[in-house]
């Protein structure tokens, strides 16, 4: 596992875009499994200044919410249609999100983990992590092993995400999320993190047990696992511990 440790919440995405590029421009028809939410999303904005073909380029989003109808502004398709294949010139057709409005989300949870293998894999996925050590929307409790599948948001979640809603009664109860099992068989994990809050749960994910009462902590049994976090995120992790290895980098460290 690789760490690097930047100043600030801004340099993380640019660090994580510098990583990205790198890979595409090593494989021009990478495989991208896309996060949305506050961390990930700066990552998008950096990537798009970089020099680099993204023409051939595919995606997966990680998730989406059940129930939202087509083309709500907050439904994971519209923000990866927003900040993700508009900013970055991809061909929508090559870029990929659960059907939240299907009749059968269960059977639309099962043809999207069939769509990734399909596809050859996932070359990197990026993530995001929860307060409560979520990967995607893999609550705590979810098997280690997990598919893509329907889930049911705890209330912590919901609140979380509800200052993207008008009110929290429209944020919905049910998402289809890629399983701990699809997303551990990707070929890179790109974690990014920001702010002390995050500073405890991923000291826990990377230093702590491996154990479904915190999901990310699944992150230690990949073999190629590069973090981004901030100082604030990183300030709980110990130098040294024998498990990682922190470095101090600058805001195009890796690139």
């Amino acid at each position: 596992m690789e760490i690097f440790v930047v100043p600030t919440a801004s340099a993380t995405g640019s660090v994580a875009a510098g990583i990205l590029a790198a890979v595409i421009r090593s494989k021009p028809d990478a495989v991208l499994g896309l996060a949305t939410g506050g961390s990930p999303l700066p990552i998008y904005a950096a990537l798009a200044g970089h020099t680099v073909d993204m023409s051939r380029v595919s995606g997966f989003a990680l998730d989406e919410y059940v129930g939202l109808p087509a083309g709500h502004p907050e439904s994971y398709a519209e923000v990866v249609r927003r900040e993700v294949t508009e900013r970055l010139q991809l061909d929508p057709a090559k870029v990929a999100v659960p059907d939240g409005s299907a009749a059968d989300p269960e059977r639309a949870a099962a043809d999207y983990d069939a769509a990734i293998r399909a596809a050859g894999g996932i070359d990197v996925q990026i993530l995001g992590i929860g307060h409560n050590g979520h990967l995607a929307f893999n609550e705590p409790g979810s098997a280690l092993d997990s598919r893509t599948r329907v889930e049911v948001l705890t209330e912590r979640t919901r609140a979380a995400n509800a200052r993207y809603f008008s009110t929290a009664e429209e944020v919905p109860l049910r998402c289809i999320t890629q399983g701990l099992g699809t997303i551990m068989e990707a070929r890179h994990l790109l974690l990014v993190v920001n702010g002390v809050d995050k500073a405890g749960i991923l000291a826990a994910a990377l230093n702590g047990p491996v154990t479904a009462d915190c999901p990310a902590s699944v992150l230690q049994r990949h073999p190629h696992v590069t973090v981004v976090a901030d100082e604030a995120a990183a300030s709980q992790l110990a130098p040294g511990s024998g498990r990682v290895a922190v470095r101090v980098a600058g805001a195009r460290a890796g690139v």
